[in-house]
């Protein structure tokens, strides 16, 4: 079969797509359909297709030229779908399984996918419709790819791929081809944001060019026309935007079998076809033929352009040294923009610096200014007060003298007095005459008053003397306080070399100036002369091309002047700043030196203050510990008062049954138990002072004394035996009260009488319980009498 047949058939296979979506999911498509349309030819190329389908994995390995040769020839429409997933190997894909998923979730460039859906192939039937299938899934395919891989999101003339993919097999195989595309065809790094990619295809196809076309390279340069205003869209799109959809149909079929390579070789084959009309036009002329005349080439069939991009040099070698070079192009330029970027930084810098210092400069100038004022105001004020403590001094001199004057004069008359009360004179005085004394104590009187007015005016003198003297002292503290003569003539330095450098840069710009009016003036010459040029001969010509060579030299001249001057002035301000900063850098050190003096003098002091503060906690540590040694004296002390208390207790137990046993065994009777009441009084006023004595050093005030013992004890039996009011306590009716508000104290009453009638025992139990209900009493069985001590 011929080539020319193969190249129709295909051409007549094109011509009728109606543009609508083919699906091929099966592996073979049935051609019994198209069987009464085809010839014999036309069937054995699909029989042919067909095998291959079959016996792919073995075709692309052992027939792999055969298999190129015939994409070049162009695959038949309806095995289109098929082969583009086999030449990519996207026929088994797992993200496949994820479109349904990635449908459901929600994209970050939905909104910019929907505004360019009715930009993709308009004129279409498939996507001509708004809201159509076609848009709809053309929407969900850029979806979907828009969140598998969200670096590259949404790029726009990636739509122009996928509406022709999804022309050929349904959206899930439409996905899974497009997603291999990027991945393995570079599509993905053409359409990145950085589209660095598209970058390296550009300066590749320009040196392709330059070197086979170098005319039309000359003349694009010329015209400033770069090739990414033409070329982009060829290399983003695969000519789709660009060619008849026939033709770029063509052209994608052999890009899917050999990459990028038919890109160049068919952008340089159409440049080869059109240099002699390119050539001839401008930049706009060049623009309106890539956008109108080239397509309109191409409306016969693509043959002629796929023949001319075969016969192209395109050495695999030499693009990769491109390559090569122009990643170190770019990593230079990178370079280059991280320095300038750097510098800029810098720049800014060094301006806001500028900007700073000329503040500080203006502050400082600001300063000495106004300590210059301050310190010619105080010297003014200084003076002033000085000639105030003249003027007050002498006052209090005059004063002084007035007062030595009136005490002598108040003198004179004492004297005078005094000569007249003298008794031995022998002579006799001159007479007096009248009114004498009353003129002298008018004069002591007048001679009073004057010195208290002289010693008023001293006193105020005084007054005026000491507030002049705190004015000089506040004058002088202000004087310290102002910076000394050194760092003002440092800052009158630095003014003095601002102004310099401001008249400096004044005279400059002067300069500058006068040479701009020269220019001017020259220039407006040059036009006078220039005005007529068209009528003066050529030599005139020749002069006055001359002279306009002459006045730009001038003019690069006064520039280049202007460049310097600017430079010099700069560089004095540096200098300015940098005297700045010197000076500041010193009186920074000054003050650091300073304030580390500071700082070690309060280190000391705050080291003296922790070892007094160490030695106040040692003599309290001291102090606390002889309190504690001094309470438990005491407590100790206390503890045997307690047990001197006690065995006094004791003693008054023993000596209350003593006399218990004595009143039971009858040694109590009316005549001698008043002598032994008497001897029981005298110990137990003699137990209660020593008792006093005991309570006396301790300071128990709160103690009960005891005043006395009441003895109450009851004959229980016919065996002679007695019990105490202590057993009987907890037992006896009688007596429940006496524990519970005695506490076990013992009192002693002696003072009560004795009574031999029951009523009067009776009569006096109920005082006696009225009166101390804790009193103790010896009951004696014997004609029931009882004897209450």
């Amino acid at each position: 079969m011929s080539l020319s047949w193969l190249l129709e058939t295909d051409s007549k296979s094109l011509r009728s797509m109606n543009g609508s979506r083919r699906n091929s999911g099966s592996s073979l498509v049935s051609s019994s359909s198209a069987s009464s349309n085809l010839s014999h030819l036309e069937e054995d190329m699909w029989i042919m297709w067909g095998r291959i389908v079959n016996e792919w994995e073995e075709v692309r390995k052992k027939k792999e030229k055969m298999l190129k040769d015939l994409v070049r020839k162009g695959i038949p429409h309806h095995f289109r779908a098929i082969v583009w997933q086999l030449l990519c190997t996207a026929q088994n894909m797992p993200i496949k399984d994820q479109y349904s998923e990635l449908l459901k979730m929600t994209s970050p460039c939905e909104k910019l996918i929907r505004r360019d859906i009715a930009r993709t192939y308009p004129e279409h039937d498939f996507f001509k419709e708004k809201d159509s299938s076609g848009q709809e899934v053309l929407f969900n395919v850029m979806k979907a790819y828009s969140l598998v891989d969200r670096e590259v999101g949404y790029c726009q003339g990636s739509a122009f791929i996928v509406g022709l993919l999804l022309m050929q097999m349904p959206e899930e195989e439409a996905f899974c081809v497009f997603v291999k595309l990027m991945q393995d065809y570079r599509l993905r790094e053409l359409f990145k944001p950085s589209m660095a990619e598209l970058g390296l295809c550009m300066y590749q196809f320009e040196s392709m060019i330059q070197e086979q076309l170098p005319e039309l390279h000359i003349h694009f340069q010329a015209q400033s026309f770069h090739t990414s205003m033409y070329a982009s869209s060829w290399f983003l799109t695969i000519f789709l935007t660009s060619f008849p959809l026939p033709v770029a149909t063509r052209i994608f079929d052999i890009f899917m079998c050999e990459g990028l390579e038919i890109v160049f070789r068919v952008g340089l084959a159409i440049l080869q076809m059109n240099q002699t009309e390119l050539i001839q036009l401008d930049m706009e002329g060049m623009l309106q033929h890539f956008q109108r005349v080239i397509p309109h080439q191409l409306d016969s069939g693509p043959d002629k352009v796929i023949t001319a991009a075969y016969q192209v040099k395109y050495n695999a070698k030499k693009m990769k040294k491109l390559e090569k070079e122009y990643t170190t192009i770019k990593t230079k330029e990178m370079e280059e923009q991280v320095e300038i970027k750097r510098l800029r930084t810098e720049n800014r810098l060094l301006k806001q610096r500028i900007d700073t210092l000329e503040k500080e400069s203006a502050s400082l100038a600001d300063r000495l200014i106004q300590g210059q004022v301050t310190r010619a105001q105080e010297a003014e004020e200084n003076y002033l007060v000085k000639r105030e403590l003249a003027t007050v001094k002498q006052q209090s001199e005059e004063a002084l003298a007035q007062l030595e004057q009136a005490k002598a004069t108040i003198a004179h008359p004492r004297q005078q007095q005094q000569q007249q009360q003298q008794p031995h004179v022998v002579r006799r005085p001159p007479p007096v005459p009248k009114g004498t004394p009353r003129y002298c104590e008018e004069s002591v009187l007048q001679l009073e008053r004057e010195l208290v007015q002289a010693r008023l005016k001293e006193a105020e003198s005084q007054c005026a003397l000491m507030e002049m003297q705190d004015k000089i002292l506040e004058v002088e503290k202000r004087n310290s306080s102002l910076p000394d003569d050194t760092n003002v003539a440092r800052l009158q330095e630095e003014l003095i070399g601002v102004k310099l450098r401001e008249a400096e840069a004044v005279t400059g710009l002067k300069q500058l100036r006068q040479q701009v009016r020269d220019l001017e003036e020259h220039w407006q010459r040059h036009l006078a002369r220039t005005a007529g040029r068209w009528k003066d001969t050529p030599k005139k010509n020749t002069l006055s091309e001359l002279q306009d060579e002459l006045m730009s030299v001038r003019l690069r001249e006064a520039e280049a002047q202007a460049e310097l001057r600017e430079t010099r002035q700069r560089m004095l301000e540096l200098e300015t700043q940098n005297q700045i900063h010197s000076n500041h850098l010193r009186r920074a050190e000054q003050e650091s030196r300073c304030l580390q003096e500071c700082v070690q003098t309060v280190t000391g002091q705050n080291k003296d203050l922790h070892v007094q503060l160490q030695e106040i906690k040692r003599r309290q540590a001291e102090v606390e510990c002889k309190s504690k040694e001094e309470v438990m004296a005491v407590r100790l002390r206390e503890a045997d008062n307690i047990a001197a208390m006690a065995e006094l207790q004791q003693h008054i137990s023993e000596l209350e049954i003593q006399k218990e046993e004595g009143k039971v065994q009858g040694q109590l009777n009316h005549t001698d138990s008043s002598q032994y009441i008497h001897d029981l009084k005298d110990q137990i006023s003699e137990l209660k002072d020593e008792v006093r004595c005991l309570k006396g050093p301790r300071g128990l005030a709160n103690q009960t004394n005891f005043d006395g013992i009441h003895i109450v004890n009851h004959y229980v039996g016919d065996n002679g035996s007695y019990q105490s009011s202590d057993e009987d306590a907890g037992k006896g009716p009688g007596l429940p009260g006496a524990q519970q508000r005695g506490g076990g104290r013992i009192r002693l009453r002696p003072n009560l009488p004795d009574t031999d009638s029951e009523e009067e025992e009776e009569e006096e139990e109920e005082d006696e319980d009225e009166e101390d209900e804790d009193a103790l009493r010896l009951s004696v069985p014997q004609s029931h009498k009882s004897t209450i001590v």
